[in-house]
């Protein structure tokens, strides 16, 4: 899709919008909504609400490019309407002093927006009928950042979702060298049913531990056991302790980067300097390496669980032009994934090398064979 079909004021907001939220959106389709079909003036605008993603339809006019737009919310958000009264706050709002000239004007817009769909949300919560629910949002009052969001049935609410972001540090600040652009959380979710009634001690809620995607190159929330529940708990005293152990936890994935970093280092002097290396996270370097004449890559995967768990290893070959080793695709050739080999994580980075290049010694005769006789074919 060509941008010089998005008119000009309109193409400037969208594009200040991308790279200046403070929060990461995502323009998911555009469209026309003019006579000229070529000038795109509407697209779909998806955005991080509650750990998920809310909808809203973004519609200028690209006949008056000057005009504010319209936005149009989500089907079951019909209540939501953040401006109704024209009165007081609703008359100093965004959408009242649009200045078409100024490109941050969307972007103040939806980050207002969003603070009051925050707040309608919280409203809506607040007025369930649920004895369960409403403690759990008087115990919270005081910890900032939590965004609430209420799922509807058929007719009624089915269930309420809590976001709860820890950690009172700046993870942006943890990795020397890394330059994410939005800043890094870690949130625990929490999802109570709602109308439920229990002869006895309710259950837990639903909780999982989720952080931002970049954060994932340092820290897996996956592999992080949460704390037991005990009966008769609330989420504010669940969370002391979780925050404890996820600190540790994340103090411990900065701690592996050196690590890491240590075992790349170790291995230069059997196979050199890498030709490339990922040099925030050291999770990945690659080789250039020789098997008598036979000249060949190897590219080192670390995952989050090094030591524990063993580089993964691949060969790539790197012949010259005249006796280049290339796929039926084209691509120069390359071993299968290799995980079985001598390898203890109890070793110091020097013997994991000697091993390691003990290793590719005899592997790398297999791989030549195997790229003749590709070569062969």
């Amino acid at each position: 899709m060509a941008i010089d079909t998005v008119p000009p004021l309109i193409s400037a907001q969208i594009n200040y919008l991308i790279g200046h939220c403070p929060f990461s959106v995502k323009v998911e389709q555009m469209w026309s909504g003019c006579k000229n079909p070529n000038l795109l003036d509407r697209f779909t605008l998806v955005i991080p609400y509650c750990l998920d993603n809310i909808k809203w339809d973004i519609t200028f006019n690209a006949m008056y490019p000057l005009a504010a737009p319209d936005v149009i919310f989500g089907p079951e958000d019909e209540g939501f309407q953040p401006y109704a009264g024209g009165t007081g706050q609703s008359s100093k709002n965004s959408l009242a002093n649009w200045n078409s000239r100024d490109p941050s004007q969307l972007q103040s817009l939806i980050v207002e927006l969003r603070d009051a769909y925050m707040a309608y949300q919280r409203r809506r919560i607040g007025e369930i009928d649920d004895d369960r629910v409403k403690f759990e949002i008087s115990t919270m009052l005081s910890r900032e950042g939590i965004e609430m969001y209420m799922s509807l049935g058929t007719d009624k609410p089915e269930e309420v979702k809590f976001a709860v972001s820890l950690l009172d540090i700046d993870l942006n600040k943890l990795v020397a060298g890394c330059t994410w652009g939005h800043p890094q959380k870690v949130y625990l979710q929490v999802i109570f049913p709602v109308g439920k009634k229990y002869s006895s001690v309710p259950p837990p809620p639903r909780l999982k531990l989720i952080s931002s995607l970049e954060l994932k190159a340092l820290f897996s929330t996956e592999d992080f056991k949460l704390p037991t529940w005990v009966d008769g708990m609330c989420t504010a005293e669940y969370l002391p302790n979780l925050e404890q152990m996820v600190n540790a936890q994340v103090n411990d994935a900065v701690s592996s980067i050196e690590i890491r970093r240590k075992f790349i280092q170790s291995l230069a002097p059997h196979l050199g300097r890498p030709i490339e290396a990922d040099p925030v996270f050291c999770k990945r370097a690659t080789f250039l390496c020789s098997s008598g004449l036979f000249t060949f890559q190897v590219h080192f995967t670390l995952s989050l669980q090094f030591p524990k768990q063993q580089p993964a290893l691949v060969l790539q070959s790197s012949q010259h032009v005249h006796l280049q080793h290339f796929n039926a695709h084209g691509a120069p050739v390359k071993s299968p994934t290799l995980s079985e080999y001598p390898w203890s994580p109890r070793w110091n980075s020097s013997e994991k090398a000697d091993r390691i290049f003990d290793f590719l010694a005899d592997e790398a005769l297999n791989f030549k064979k195997y790229c003749n006789q590709l070569n062969q074919e």
